[in-house]
């Protein structure tokens, strides 16, 4: 991990902690505690990659690590957006998480835990991916929103990324992914903050 990994590292870190103290003022309960554990785990992740490098992110916990984040998130847009799809949606994220948990955990079989991970963070992807520009599209949000959006694709990509490295099946080299990591990280939580503050 090179000098500047760990600036942008230290960068994001730093805007996970502004999100966690100041961005989720004025919030209902179920949203500030989701968002909260949303970008405290994003900080803590931060914080372990620039202590223990990019080896910390061969642990067994980087793929349940890695799925809290984007369910956290996707938990906290439903519920202050979609009312109707509240318990349904909170179910799914608790569901989700323990499958990732318990397939992560114990010895499964074939695909199984390849296809659990697809589809939890599929969903959790799509929500924050696709909600943020169609609400600031119907006008219920303003135009910067849908950087919220962006966030989610970016957190979407890096999700499948470390989760296929876990896997042993990478999409891309190892190298590639480590090189490219830091800086995705840092833009995916510039525009969560900016979609959040200024939408």
């Amino acid at each position: 991990m090179t000098s500047l990994d760990r600036i942008l590292l230290l960068l994001t870190g730093i805007l996970a902690a502004y999100q966690v103290a100041v961005g989720v003022n004025g919030l209902d309960e179920v949203p500030i505690i989701a968002y909260t554990i949303g970008f405290g785990v994003l900080l803590v992740a931060g914080l372990l990659l620039i202590i223990l490098g990019f080896e910390a992110l061969d642990s067994p916990i980087v793929v349940v690590v890695s799925t809290v984040i984007p369910l956290a998130i996707a938990l906290g847009l439903v519920w202050e957006h979609l009312a109707s799809f509240r318990t349904s949606y909170l179910v799914f994220a608790i569901v989700g998480f323990l499958a990732v948990t318990l397939t992560r955990s114990i010895p499964v079989p074939g695909k199984i835990p390849t296809l659990v991970l697809a589809v939890v963070h599929g969903i959790a992807g799509l929500t924050i991916f696709l909600l943020p520009p169609i609400l600031a599209a119907n006008g219920t949000m303003k135009p910067t929103f849908a950087l919220v959006g962006l966030g989610g694709a970016l957190i979407g990509l890096a999700g499948l990324l470390l989760s296929f490295l876990k896997a042993g099946k990478p999409i891309v080299p190892r190298e590639t992914i480590l090189k490219i990591l830091p800086s995705l990280l840092l833009l995916m939580t510039v525009c969560f903050v900016a979609g959040f503050k200024f939408g």
